[in-house]
């Protein structure tokens, strides 16, 4: 596939892990990274399907990571910890960020990716890809197991002998003892364990694009559920720093394409342009970028709890947004293929996810309601917490 036939992608992962963040900009030149062989010229059926199957996959995280931020929010609010996908731990529970926390995101992401780049510049590349993609080995498994939890405990039947276990560390005796590790799993969940484990060495020796997508999928999904948005103003703060971070480090410099060129790990979604010539060995790809899914996906789930929110039976907002998600990722690969240069993604998917729903509620009277939509976090609760104490 030649260069201006590449889907781009914005360095955007969510909050839980900056270093993905910086990374997930992947522009058409990170082709050159997946594909050491001669240009290809892709047919237009080849890119048609390339095409289509990466928005499809985009779209898949994006609504069941967001089905299940609804019950993930439901859980946290009762106080549970432990639901159909697996909760039974503390670092399994979702992870609110404020708006202090988004004006900060595209500082913090600036200075990894441009860390990075200087990494790759003064040490040798083999070596930092072995160290990341150990360290994704193991992320893509935890991720792909927790995906794969709700799944396991539908399709085991009644019968099967499904035991509790409990791994905990702790430091110190008596009064003085301290948790540092306190996880509790059942037999589903070592058999979800052990069919990751299978994917993540299947994906360190070969590096194939079926499991790359695999892990990028967990984790994209697994951000979309667990990185809650405390309101719509903190959305929109995070999705226009970002927008700005996208364009800038695209457009401004090429500290992007060569972090895009040099990094191999999970971190993009690819498809084979010539998959009908080659079939599974294919090795020309499209790809598109976790945080071109994980950074409006998290807005768009938010959006479908203030939904819930309002007790209307109506997902008004949610499929608003969901739709401007199609329309925007559309738009992208149109503008790139009508002026032949690689575009940020967030440049597009942006102003949709948020203008749709913004002009919706407007014209419903529901535009101040949606603004003072607020979801709790531990910080917001602290400061309840110091406001009562100072009222009595």
């Amino acid at each position: 596939m030649s260069e201006a036939e590449q889907i781009p992608a914005s360095a955007s992962e969510a909050a839980a892990s900056a270093v993905l963040d910086a990374l997930n900009a992947t522009d058409s030149n990170g082709t050159e990274a997946l594909n050491a062989t001669a240009k290809f010229v892709a047919t237009p059926e080849g890119t048609a399907l390339a095409y289509g199957s990466l928005v499809f996959m985009a779209l898949l995280p994006i609504f069941f990571g967001a089905l299940r931020s609804v019950t993930c929010s439901k859980s946290k609010e009762l106080g549970e910890n432990d639901y159909d996908s697996g909760f039974r731990n503390a670092a399994d529970m979702p992870e609110t960020i404020t708006s202090r926390d988004a004006a900060r995101f595209p500082i913090i992401a600036s200075c990894t990716l441009f860390g990075l780049y200087l990494f790759f510049k003064v040490f040798s590349q083999e070596y930092i890809n072995l160290l990341l993609s150990v360290y994704f080995f193991v992320l893509g498994v935890l991720a792909l197991s927790h995906t794969m939890s709700p799944l396991m405990s539908r399709v085991f039947p009644a019968s099967f002998p499904n035991k509790q276990y409990q791994l905990l560390f702790t430091q110190g005796s008596g009064e003085s003892k301290e948790e540092i590790v306190n996880y509790e799993f059942d037999t589903k969940n070592l058999v979800c364990l052990l069919i990751s484990t299978v994917v993540g060495v299947w994906y360190l020796l070969k590096k194939h694009w079926i499991a790359n997508n695999l892990f990028g999928l967990a984790f994209a999904l697994n951000g979309v559920e667990l990185l809650h948005l405390n309101n719509v103003s903190t959305g929109c703060i995070l999705l226009g720093g970002l927008f700005v971070y996208d364009v800038f480090w695209v457009f401004g410099t090429n500290v992007m394409v060569t972090v895009a060129k040099s990094f191999e790990a999970p971190i993009k979604l690819v498809f084979p342009q010539d998959l009908l010539e080659k079939g599974l060995e294919a090795s020309n790809f499209a790809m598109l970028g976790l945080g071109d899914i994980v950074i409006p996906g998290i807005f768009i789930a938010l959006l479908l709890r203030f939904d819930v929110s309002l007790n209307k039976n109506s997902r008004t907002y949610f499929y608003s947004s969901f739709l401007a998600y199609i329309f925007g990722l559309g738009l992208t690969i149109f503008v790139m293929h009508t002026f032949k240069h690689a575009q940020p993604a967030l440049l597009y998917l942006v102003p949709a996810c948020v203008g749709f729903p913004v002009i919706i509620a407007l014209f419903k009277g529901e535009l101040t309601e949606m603004f003072r939509y607020e979801e709790s976090s531990e910080e917001t609760k602290e400061e309840a917490t110091e406001s009562e104490k100072k009222d009595q």
